[in-house]
């Protein structure tokens, strides 16, 4: 079998350029501390402050979509002995406001006052849900927390500002939403009670205290060989069929020269051993790309769409976690953190010294009951990165020459009902490119990702040939805008606040492409 290195560094070469993730454990008996008489004497105070006051007192902490509460307008917060559910009445001041505890959070969710109808009642297909993701104590975004239906595979991943949106079917309505990421608590929230609100989200750290001395105990080598042991197991011995929203850019200069979004259909073979390759089907994408540009200078993604499953390190080996190659790296455990309502190892890993060609360093975060591995975090080392400048560009643009400075990559995996698969891969490059006879060279940031967003075990089947993925081009016709509403009922990511606002500046050609 082909290890990881193989397809990256030494056979792809992995990317040719032409220059130029609510709330833990749902509980009906945790309605109680809406019901518990509590006493203020704060006076007037705003209605976020409010929230925190009663938060600080109780212990429980609200989500809520800020866009239906006004967390500036002025309230009084002066109770005596009165219940919680009508000290929030007052102070928010909305008959459409409903609360639910669950765990130590309470949810102040929207109920419409127009209609009585119930969600079966009513006559539609999907909805949406969709919110921020952020630190509880900071409110700084967590980019790449996974989002999904707790029972099934259908999920999605947060951009680099926090940001989800998730199309909900009647089927999910009885379901909950569960929100992870590394180093949190795991939230979960009825899915009744998100449609049709935009929360934010606020995730709460969890701090493991782990003495230093079962650190220094614990072999790194023997997790990762259990790791190794445990693929089969873990990753199942059935092909899966995925949907999947792909994305990439070029920014020169930090102005963006192109943009490219598609809704894939994914055949994902088994993890152990089988003839049969992935595949990737286009269902429908499309391209913008800066058309005010005067010179000739760009870098082209060649290999970004299929490339991003050659990222999958379980089926296409890591090197670094097969045993065979332990002598290349240091390995050291360093943390043990929560993921999902599960603990797991970090094991942090770099290559030795003396070696002169450029591995990946950086971090493994393993299952501790299973060994399952939930992420892995990669870098090319930083300091041998020139050895690959063949690997990675070629076909340079006359008169330049053109280098990696910083190659990183992060690959996800989501457990669902004792199986691991296939959740996020997300990559993002550095290159610079000098002219002859010229001092300065020009910046370039490459960035692409792929999210699984829904998952399907039953009656999967590969893809005639005709069916497949050009690998290069897969982009035609062209419109004039860049319309959100492009994707209809599918499930995609919401461009970062810095690429809408590169969108809104410069001229765009948007080229689109549906397969009939």
């Amino acid at each position: 079998m082909l290890s990881f290195y193989d397809y990256i560094v030494k056979r792809i070469p992995f990317f040719a350029f032409f220059v130029l993730t609510l709330i833990p454990r749902t509980t009906s008996g945790q309605s109680n501390i809406l019901d518990t008489e509590l006493t203020f004497r704060e006076g007037i105070v705003k209605t976020g402050n409010a929230l925190d006051i009663i938060s600080h007192q109780t212990g429980y902490y609200f989500t809520y979509d800020s866009k239906i509460i006004d967390t500036e307008r002025k309230v009084t917060l002066t109770f005596n002995s009165v219940k919680l559910s009508a000290i929030l009445d007052n102070i928010l001041r909305n008959d459409s406001l409903r609360y639910s505890t669950i765990s130590k959070y309470i949810i102040i969710y929207r109920t419409s006052p127009s209609t009585k109808k119930t969600p079966e009642s009513e006559d539609w297909d999907v909805r949406l849900i969709s919110g921020m993701i952020s630190d509880y104590e900071s409110g700084e975004p967590l980019p790449y927390a996974t989002i999904g239906i707790a029972s099934k595979g259908k999920g999605t991943v947060t951009n680099n500002n926090g940001e989800f949106g998730l199309k909900i079917t009647r089927d999910c309505l009885d379901d909950s939403l569960s929100v992870s990421y590394v180093g949190y608590f795991n939230r979960k929230i009825p899915v009744r009670q998100a449609l049709e609100n935009n929360f934010t989200i606020r995730m709460i750290r969890e701090y493991i205290s782990i003495p230093e001395i079962i650190i220094r105990n614990q072999a790194p080598q023997e997790i990762m060989r259990k790791a190794y042991e445990a693929i089969s197991k873990n990753y199942g011995n059935s092909p899966a069929s995925m949907m999947a929203f792909y994305r990439e850019a070029v920014m020169k200069k930090q102005t963006l020269q192109t943009y490219s979004e598609a809704i894939l259909q994914i055949y994902k073979s088994a993890y152990t051993s089988t003839f049969f390759r992935d595949q990737i089907k286009i269902l429908k994408s499309r391209k913008l790309e800066n058309i005010g540009l005067k010179d000739t200078l760009t870098i082209r993604l060649k290999a970004g769409l299929s490339s991003t499953l050659e990222l999958d390190g379980i089926k296409n080996l890591f090197e670094f976690l097969v045993p065979e190659n332990f002598y290349q790296y240091n390995y050291r455990m360093i943390d043990i953190v929560t993921i999902d309502d599960e603990s797991a190892y970090v094991i942090e890993f770099s290559q030795k010294s003396g070696i002169d060609y450029p591995l990946f360093k950086g971090e493994l975060y393993i299952n501790l009951n299973d060994f399952g591995i939930f992420e892995a975090k990669l870098e090319l080392n930083p300091e041998l990165i020139q050895k690959t400048r063949g690997n990675f560009v070629s076909n340079n643009a006359r008169g330049y020459s053109t280098w990696p400075v910083s190659i990183k990559y992060t690959v996800g995996y989501r457990k669902i009902n004792g199986r691991y698969f296939l959740n996020h891969v997300r990559g993002d490059l550095e290159f610079n490119a000098k002219k002859k006879r010229r001092i300065f060279s020009i910046p370039f940031d490459v960035f692409f990702e792929i999210a699984i967003t829904d998952i399907n075990l039953e009656n999967v089947t590969r893809f005639d040939r005709e069916e497949l993925a050009p690998i290069y081009s897969v982009f035609a016709r062209t419109i004039t805008d860049y319309d959100p509403d492009f994707w209809g009922d599918q499930d995609f990511l919401k461009p970062e606040d810095n690429l809408l606002q590169e969108l809104k500046n410069m001229k765009v050609k948007l080229q689109q492409f549906e397969k009939k």
